[in-house]
This record gives C-alpha cells, structure tokens and sequence, in this order.
C-alpha cells in the first residue's frame, strides 16, 4: 500500500491549508482512514480519522478548524484545515486502517509526512 500527501506549506496565523493523501496498491478494504501529526519533541497524535461509512473522530484541539472527507472511488482522504494557529506546526501523516488482497488480518499504513508550519 502506497500513501502519497500532498498539500503541506507555509503559511501565516488564521490561514488554511487543505492536505490530500491517495493510497493506492493492492487494497482489499478500507476500514478507515486518517490523519496523525507530530511536533518536534512530542508524540504522533490523532488529528482527525473518517470511518469507510462516513464517521469522523477530531481531536479537540482541532474541532470546528478542521474537516476530513472521504473520497472512496478514489482511495483518498482529505483534511481542509482552517483558522490554523502557530501550534498547529508539525509534520502531518495520512494513516490507512484496512486489508490488501491475501491478507486476513487488518494493518496500518502510513505515509511519508508533509510539513505544515503556521507563522504567527
């Protein structure tokens, strides 16, 4: 399974910054989709995460800022952030909760990163 982002950048206090993230590879299902970050000297954490029905999750640092949408003819995630402060800088990865074709048990996958940082 292949996770490409894009849509990372620099940009000032109080902008937004939409990421995307396409899987592709031999998926057999999809049971959910996600996005973690993570800030220089602290844990991944949870951002957002959309259900294949259609169920999002945020983190309540992000709620009301932030949505996660869900493309599933295209395998792709996407994360439309709004209002984005200073402590929102982090590298942001896009997560996939599923199955590929032969293989029974469920796994994540993970993307390679994209930057985001927030000037104030």
């Amino acid at each position: 399974v292949q996770l490409v982002e894009s849509g990372g950048g620099l940009v000032q206090a109080g902008g937004s910054l939409r990421l995307s993230c396409a899987a592709s590879g031999s998926i057999f299902s999809i049971n959910a989709m996600g996005w973690y970050r993570q800030a220089p000297g602290n844990q991944r954490e949870l951002v957002a995460v959309i259900s294949s029905g259609g169920s999002t999750n945020y983190a309540d640092s992000v709620k009301g800022r932030f949505t996660i949408s869900r493309d599933n003819t295209k395998n792709t995630v996407y994360l439309q952030m709004n209002s984005l402060k200073p402590e929102d800088t982090a590298v942001y990865y896009c997560n996939l909760r599923g199955r590929i074709f032969g293989i029974i048990k469920e796994y994540d996958y993970w993307g390679q990163g994209t930057q985001v940082t927030v000037s104030s």
